[in-house]
């Protein structure tokens, strides 16, 4: 299956699409990775998930990624007395170390990382931002605080901390678990929540040992001041708006969102924009033409990747979600804008050989008009150079790793095929322009442009550029 745009789409999995009929019917409208939110997922249904999605990559013979997202360290409030409280704008209000009070106007608050954390000045937020205080005075147990947003609170909701660095670990004891059996399974991607700092990501690199490729969240004020050392550990970046639009002036998101982007596509690594793309898709039939300008706009920015999260999980058009996606990015990667956004974004190449040959590839492409460039990529490196020129041309990434493969399922432009290593330099050359033409990429007597490391099968040692006939040497 040959999908006809460039940025991918990552579909969650969830009450709504988990059925084998589901799952296949999310990939044959546009899904190139299923997610799966380890918030929702105990590990039996992992299990069965991923074993649905293998079993539909077998019988299509495309390989497809799975990206499994650990929640990450959740701090919630305790229990009110009567369940819920409320909290007037301007008025003084206690936080108590306890998961529960009897009676009384203070806040419980079962975690003492956050006290130990908290300073003056520092702002908390309750119910996704709805409810807002600036924390006065704090000691070990207690803090005293000031209501700057009043409203209702309820038990068990969830509490942000803009300001705070917080001295816990990025994955829990659940997340550990979680991560063992992703691992054992054998998913492609590992997304890490609430990055605070570089050493959250080190912690799963470490922890994943190779065994799957790790996506850092950027969701965390604190995330931002660290992003080019982020960039330097991680795999890959999400832009997850939804805890970064409480945590950020909502008006200051969208360019974050380009600074992420940017930076992502910089360092030639994939980068997801996430969160509420077609929300309104949970429940109606059709997106609103905002939501249509929001996923073009990312599309617009070149990112990897778009992601749906409840609309496929739990809405009640997850198939026609998708389809709407697909056809929101085809449409702006089809005008002559498209490619101008991108090549005016291009970063400029390092001086290393194949970042060199890379450009190159870019200018020939063009200058030939070839149909196709066809990267021979052992490790992916290869591959993601060629995604990082956003070229005009599709990429056909020829691999012998369905591991990298699946991987590479990510990223922009990429249309990966499983093929053997070549044996020599006219394999390479015959055997790309075969499978250009199998995959209806060119026809006979039109030209591609060919990647390839010698000596062959060398990760990462991209040192050839070759322009070859379909048909024909």
């Amino acid at each position: 299956m040959r999908r006809a745009r460039k940025t991918k789409i990552v579909a969650t999995l969830g009450p709504a699409s988990s059925s084998p009929e589901m799952v296949k019917a999310l990939f044959e409208a546009g899904a190139d990775v299923f997610r799966i939110n380890m918030s929702h997922t105990p590990h039996q249904l992992l299990a069965e998930l991923h074993g649905r999605v293998r079993a539909l990559e077998k019988e299509d013979g495309r390989p497809i990624g799975i990206l499994v997202d650990l929640q990450g360290p959740k701090i919630r409030l305790g229990q009110l007395p009567g369940g819920a409280q409320i909290l007037e704008t301007g008025a003084g209000v206690g936080l108590v170390l306890a998961s529960a009070v009897p009676s009384g106007a203070a806040i419980p608050m079962p975690h003492p990382e956050v006290f130990a954390a908290l300073r003056p000045g520092d702002g908390l937020l309750i119910d996704d931002g709805r409810v807002r205080l600036r924390i006065e005075n704090v000691s070990a147990a207690a803090a005293e605080a000031v209501v700057v947003t009043g409203g209702v609170i309820k038990d068990r909701k969830g509490v942000n901390l803009p300001d705070t660095v917080l001295p816990i670990p990025a994955m829990t004891a659940k997340d550990r678990s979680d991560l063992d059996a992703a691992l054992n399974l054998g998913v492609d991607w590992v997304a890490l929540s609430f990055v605070q700092r570089p050493d959250d990501v080190a912690e799963l690199r470490k922890l994943a040992v190779g065994k799957a490729a790790v996506l850092a969240k950027i969701e965390k004020p604190k995330a931002l001041e660290w992003l080019p050392e982020i960039l330097d550990l991680t795999d890959a970046l999400m832009v997850a708006r939804g805890d970064l639009g409480v945590e950020l002036p909502l008006e200051t998101v969208p360019l974050r969102q380009k600074e992420i982007t940017r930076a992502a596509r910089r360092a030639g690594k994939p980068v997801v924009v996430a969160t509420q793309m077609l929300e309104s898709m949970i429940e109606a039939a059709a997106p609103t033409r905002a939501e249509v300008s929001d996923v073009a706009t990312a599309v617009f920015d070149g990112a990897d990747a778009v992601m749906l999260s409840a609309e496929t999980a739990a809405g009640k058009h997850p198939v026609e979600a998708v389809a709407m996606m697909d056809k929101i990015a085809c449409s702006a990667e089809s005008g002559p804008l498209f490619q101008e956004l991108m090549d005016a974004q291009r970063a400029e190449p390092e001086e290393t050989t194949p970042d060199a040959i890379m450009a190159a590839v870019h200018q020939v492409t063009h200058t030939m008009h070839a149909r196709a460039i066809v990267s021979w990529t052992k490790s992916g490196s290869t591959g993601l150079r060629a995604a990082r020129e956003r070229p005009e041309a599709p990429i056909i990434a020829l691999t012998p790793s369905v591991e990298t493969a699946r991987r590479l399922s990510l990223a922009w432009g990429l249309h990966c095929v499983l093929t053997d290593d070549a044996h020599d330099l006219d394999d390479v050359v015959e055997r790309a322009a075969r499978i250009a033409e199998a995959e209806g990429f060119a026809k006979a007597g039109e030209r591609i442009v060919i990647t390839a490391g010698v000596p062959l099968g060398t990760p990462g040692a991209t040192n050839l550029l070759r322009v070859a006939f379909v048909g024909g040497r």
